[in-house]
């Protein structure tokens, strides 16, 4: 019998075009326990997302009707959906593909070919980090309000759009002010110690962090220190 993992039962889209592949990544994840739905184009993708919504999309990024990477910028930007985790699966392994990939909005990003093992531990780390158990904690710091019990960040009555990782980003932030952190130590205390995450990763993620806030002229307490890394401060220098 195989072992139940606890992060299983929960729902899995996995949309990839080309059959082998998700059939092959789908009986691993049934295997591990997951609920797999699979979808070869957004369009059904879509369709299974009106269904129900999954607690982490896997989509590949060349799909024939559009590009992976299309589809996880409109889910970044639906409501309802913004806070599901998502990672890629592609052949392209340039730096440069990666980057756009995380700024498209994807949580992780794994490139072919890969073994099942690495998936599953990817998937595991970001549901780890996605689903962690909120604490009943009230934040405050220059205007913004972070209340873990109900997952949102607020200015007045505002809701700041934040994706699951700028959240956790933040959360960090608000919760260690005016300490600097390098991006070795955001990865660690962010993304966790055990997670295949390149440094840059934290770069893409802290311009996504500012853009978000800037609407609110909240981007300025996420601080540059040069040489060191960020800091959180609403100290005006």
């Amino acid at each position: 019998m195989a072992r139940t993992h606890p992060m299983s039962n929960r729902q899995i889209l996995v949309v990839e075009d080309e059959r082998p592949i998700r059939e092959m990544v789908a009986f691993g994840l049934r295997r591990a326990g997951f609920d797999v739905v699979e979808a070869e184009d957004t369009r059904e993708a879509r369709a299974r997302i009106a269904d129900r919504r999954p607690d982490l999309v896997l989509v590949d990024w060349m799909l024939p009707d559009m590009s992976g990477l299309e589809l996880t910028r409109a889910l970044k930007k639906d409501k309802d959906m913004r806070e599901v985790p998502v990672i890629m699966l592609t052949a392209r392994a340039e730096e440069h593909d990666k980057v756009s990939g995380l700024e498209g909005g994807a949580d992780d990003y794994v490139t072919k070919p890969f073994s099942p093992r690495e998936l599953l531990a990817r998937i595991n780390a970001v549901l780890r980090r996605s689903h962690a158990a909120a604490r009943d904690e009230v934040v405050s710091a220059g205007g913004l309000t972070l209340d873990s019990a109900g997952h949102r960040v607020m200015v007045g009555e505002a809701t700041v759009p934040l994706g699951p990782t700028e959240y956790r980003l933040l959360s960090f932030f608000m919760t260690h002010p005016e300490r600097v952190y390098s991006r070795g130590q955001l990865l660690d205390r962010v993304w966790g110690g055990n997670v295949y995450v390149e440094e840059r990763t934290v770069d893409v993620h802290i311009r996504r962090l500012r853009k978000a806030l800037e609407g609110f002229d909240c981007d300025r307490f996420v601080q540059t220190v040069r040489g060191a890394g960020y800091r959180f401060s609403t100290r005006v220098e």
